[in-house]
Formats: structure tokens, C-alpha cells, sequence
């Protein structure tokens, strides 16, 4: 549509090809939202669990990315109905606040339309299902307090968290040596963890990857990994006890801020320029020596006889690092940035035990590893693989296990998977619909069938009886009381997910459901999109 004036400077609105337009309200209109968003939730259902699919996306310009994580696949998919755009809001979200559980959110968001969808066709107002969605919430949550376990979070028993980790790596790439990647993810995050308020700082945690190598090649480094290499191709690869001055000011004469000209117009001229670029490198390297530094990182380049003239002044150097890792070397080396050659001094130096350039295979690519520094708690975590999907996969991958990682520090408090929690909340859920006499038991009732189509799509996936399964192992969740039952998706012999070790965590589980319900009671409440095209 567009705004037009008319003579009098009155605006009036113009619907383009109106008569084409149809516009739907009410009960239509939730439908029709609906509709769009349970298209969203069915691409991602056959992702969801350790034999979940994988989904490839292609962006406009032909890169293709290999993966099942929920929140990648929506986050490249071409989404323009501006509801289905929530369900991709909800999965970053998801992504954001918990780091797991963005597939199996959005399933929960897509069953729950469905079921509303079908109350709606019985009469019912969007805003008393939206009610009852929320008390229903509001019992899984206290539920799952009751039927949660604590586990030991420390240093020393990291084994729950590990086993945490594994269960967020079970459905990805690197799932062939998950018990390595999930226990590099454990020690990274104990190593930037305040155990005592409970706090972790992701901020010294950084992942790099490099193509080339095994996925079992992945390592921990207890430092920074800079992407570049030392810039004289003579200078040593390896410097031990190194003292470094961080740099953010380039090696080159100081150039005027005003418009200028200079004309060079005999050989004297040009002796008298050069010997004056030469005696400022003079200088500024000395400044670098008085320091007491051995190694010069510095965010921005230098020319050709800079650089000679720190390899003869027996200077290490490393140009052109971007200014996040520059921050990343100067928390982990205990250094402060220097924005001028003159403020440098010995107090404002980075110390680390050794720094060393390593190749990796024929392509002569380089890395420099700055290792044992002043601050110990900055960690890399240093990514292989034999292609950039499988790295960006790995990292991918590496991301959700840290978070949840992070979560269990956060509280320790654990549920099992395997759908197990879920079918476990459906049984409470029903049990409490026939305590309330209002409208809303009907939603609340819903609630619970919507919960079971996480186990159903993971019996799916699993190439089980859909059906046949979830319908035993719910009988032997109420015969025998035991609310760790779920899908064996592994075929490993037993439903206990207790003795399988498939282990979740309860704020990332709570908030699995919350923002799922939220976001469906948002839709239900929309019955109208007006576009506002000017």
C-alpha cells in the first residue's frame, strides 16, 4: 500500500491490485498463522534426535552448509511469512539463552499449534487456549523440579558434565569422537568458571578452526591461536619467555591530516626521505627494546624494511591481527594495548612461556600458538577437519556444548532425555486437566498430547513404530513410577535414559517450554497482519 495527498494535504491510502487482495481476520487469520508456522516446524522434525537427518541450504551465492542444528537451518532459510518468522526468532533465542534444544523447540512450538488449531475448530477463544497453554506451562516446570537429580559440578568430578556435553554432541557431526570434543568443551569452561558465583565468562573462550586434518585432531590450547604468522618468513618459529608489546599503532612514519604535496625532485631528496623513515623505524624499535619486549603484535602492517629491521634487531613480530584477538591476547598475557610507541614501558608488556608458528600440510597456511600466559584462563579451542563444513560443523557443534556445559554450572540440577521428561510431564499434565473445572482443561489437556510429539518424532527418526513406542513406554512410566523412561533411539537394550546416561539440563528443559509457549500464545493472539508499504 502506499500514502498519497490530495489537494488539501489530506493523506489517503492506496492498496495496490486491491481488488486481488484478500484479507483474512479472526479465526481465518489464526489459522492461516498457523498453517505457516507448522511448515517451519515440520522441516525441522526429521533433524530432532542422535538419527536426526541433515539438512543442506544453499544461499545465494552457491556456498553449501551441511548441518542439523535447528538454528542454523532457520537462520539460512528464505523465511518471509511474518509469523513463520517468530518460529525462527524462537529457535535463536533458544540458541541464545540455553545453546541445545533449538530443534526440539521448535517441534514443541509447531505440535502445540496443531493441537490449538484443532480447539479452535471446536469454537473455543485463542485467548482461553493461550490461558491454558500457560498453566499447563506452569506445571511442567514445577514438575520437572520434582523428578530432576543434582549432580557434583568441580574440577575434580567433572564426569556428570561430560556426560551432559555427549548427550548435546550426540546428534552432530563430530558424534564419531564426541567423549574427546564433549571433554575438551568441560575443561574450556572450567577453565574461565567461577565455581563459587556460579558464573562463567565466554568472553575468554574463543574456537578456531583450520581445514585440513582429522576431527580428532581438535585440541584444547591453553592460550590464544592467531590466525597469522610470524611476518619475516627468517625470524625463528619457536620463542620461549616471551615478552610481548601489544600495539595498535602502525610501523610507519607519522602521516600529516592535512592535505599536502611533495615533490622529489633530486637524488638528495629522495636520501633525505628515506634516511627520515629510517631513523623514525630506528626509533620506534627502539622504544620497543627499551621496553624490554622480544615480540611485537601489532593490529595494523608494516613495510618490507620495518620488518628487515626488526629481524636484525632480533624482534619477533605478527602483523595485521584483528582487534578481538588482540583484546584476547593482551587479557591472556596480562599486557595493556599501547596506542603510542612512546607510552610503551616495561609494566605494560604481555608475558606468555612460548609462542610458536606452526604449518599445517602443503598449503603452507599458519598459525601462531601463544601458550602458557600470565592469565591461565584464557582458552582456544583449535577446530580440524577435512573440509570448511566439517569445520564449521565442528564449531557449531563445540558452541552447544559449551552452553550447556555452562548451564550446569549455573545450576546443577539435571533431567534425562530421550523424550523421558516430556512423556513424564504429559502424565502429570493429564492428571491435572481433571482437576479444573473451567475452559481451560481443554488446552491444558492438548498441552500434554502436544509434549509427546518430541518422543514420536524421535521414534520416527529412529525408524521405530511411532505409536507402538511411545505407547509402551508411557505404560511403563505409570506401572513402575519412573519418569526416566524414554526412547532407546541407539537400540542399546533398555528405556532407562538413567542408566543410558542421556542427560539434559533443567533450566535449558524449562526454558525449552516456556519460550515455546510463549511464542504460540503470541500467534494465537494475532488475527490480523496489516504491511505497512510507504
Amino acid at each position: 500500500m502506499s500514502l498519497l495527498f490530495d489537494e488539501y494535504g489530506l493523506p489517503f491510502i492506496v492498496v495496490r491490485d486491491q481488488e486481488q487482495k484478500q484479507r483474512l481476520k479472526g479465526v481465518d487469520a489464526v489459522k492461516s498463522h498457523i498453517l505457516a508456522a507448522r511448515n517451519v516446524a515440520n522441516i525441522l522434525k526429521s533433524s530432532l534426535g542422535p538419527k536426526g537427518l541433515d539438512k543442506i541450504m544453499v544461499n545465494s551465492d552457491g556456498e553449501v552448509t551441511v548441518t542439523n542444528d535447528g538454528a542454523t537451518i532457520l537462520k539460512m532459510m528464505d523465511v518471509r511469512h511474518q509469523v513463520a518468522k517468530l518460529l525462527v526468532e524462537l529457535s535463536q533465542s533458544q540458541d541464545d539463552e540455553v545453546g541445545d534444544g533449538t530443534t526440539s523447540v521448535v517441534v514443541l512450538a509447531g505440535a502445540l499449534l496443531e493441537q490449538a488449531e484443532a480447539l479452535l475448530d471446536k469454537g473455543i477463544h485463542p485467548v482461553r487456549i493461550a490461558d491454558g497453554f500457560s498453566m499447563a506451562a506452569e506445571i511442567c516446570c514445577r514438575h520437572l523440579e520434582t523428578i530432576s537429580d543434582e549432580v557434583e559440578v568441580s574440577s575434580e568430578g567433572k564426569t556428570a558434565l561430560v556426560e551432559v556435553a555427549m548427550t548435546a554432541l550426540g546428534s552432530k557431526i563430530v558424534s564419531r569422537c564426541h567423549r574427546q570434543i564433549a571433554t575438551i568443551a568441560v575443561d574450556a569452561v572450567l577453565a574461565v568458571a567461577d565455581l563459587e558465583r556460579k558464573d562463567v565468562d565466554f568472553e575468554l573462550i574463543k574456537v578456531e578452526g583450520k581445514v585440513g586434518g582429522k576431527m580428532e585432531e581438535t585440541t584444547l590450547v591453553k592460550g590464544v591461536v592467531v590466525d597469522k604468522g610470524f611476518s619475516h618468513p627468517q625470524m625463528s618459529k619457536e620463542l620461549k619467555n616471551a615478552k610481548i608489546a601489544i600495539l595498535t599503532c602502525p610501523f610507519e612514519p607519522p602521516k600529516p591530516k592535512t592535505k599536502n604535496t611533495l615533490s622529489i625532485k633530486s637524488v638528495e631528496d629522495y636520501e633525505k626521505l628515506h634516511n627520515y623513515e629510517r631513523k623514525t623505524f630506528e626509533d620506534m624499535i627502539g622504544h620497543v627494546k627499551k621496553s624490554g619486549a622480544n615480540i611485537v603484535c601489532c593490529q595494523w602492517g608494516f613495510d618490507d624494511e620495518a620488518n628487515h629491521m626488526l629481524l636484525q634487531s632480533s624482534l619477533h613480530a605478527i602483523r595485521w591481527v584483528g582487534g578481538s584477538e588482540m583484546e584476547l591476547v593482551a587479557i591472556a598475557s596480562g599486557g595493556r594495548i599501547v596506542p603510542r610507541f612512546e607510552e610503551l614501558t616495561r609494566e605494560k608488556l604481555g608475558s606468555a612461556g612460548i609462542i610458536r608458528e606452526i604449518q599445517f600440510g602443503t598449503t603452507k597456511d599458519s598459525m601462531i600458538f601463544i601458550e602458557s600466559c600470565a592469565n591461565s584462563r584464557a582458552v582456544t579451542i583449535f577446530v580440524r577437519g577435512g573440509n570448511k563444513m566439517i569445520v564449521e560443523e565442528g564449531k557449531r557443534s563445540i558452541h552447544d556444548a559449551l552452553c550447556v556445559t555452562r548451564n550446569l554450572v549455573k545450576d546443577n540440577r539435571i533431567v534425562y532425555g530421550g523424550g523421558s521428561a516430556e512423556i513424564s510431564c504429559a502424565i502429570k499434565i493429564n492428571a491435572e486437566a481433571d482437576k479444573i473445572a473451567t475452559l481451560e482443561q481443554y488446552a491444558i489437556r492438548v498441552f500434554g498430547d502436544a509434549l509427546e510429539s518430541v518422543p514420536i518424532a524421535l521414534s520416527e527418526n529412529s525408524g521405530f513404530p511411532a505409536i507402538t513406542t511411545l505407547a509402551n513406554v508411557k505404560t511403563l512410566q505409570i506401572s513402575t513410577n519412573n519418569p526416566h523412561l524414554g526412547i532407546d533411539c541407539l537400540k542399546r537394550g533398555t528405556y532407562d535414559m538413567k542408566e543410558q546416561r542421556v542427560i539434559e539440563t533443567l533450566i535449558g528443559k524449562q526454558q525449552q517450554i516456556m519460550l515455546a509457549t510463549q511464542v504460540v500464545k503470541m500467534i494465537l493472539k494475532i488475527d490480523d497482519v496489516i504491511a505497512n508499504e510507504i
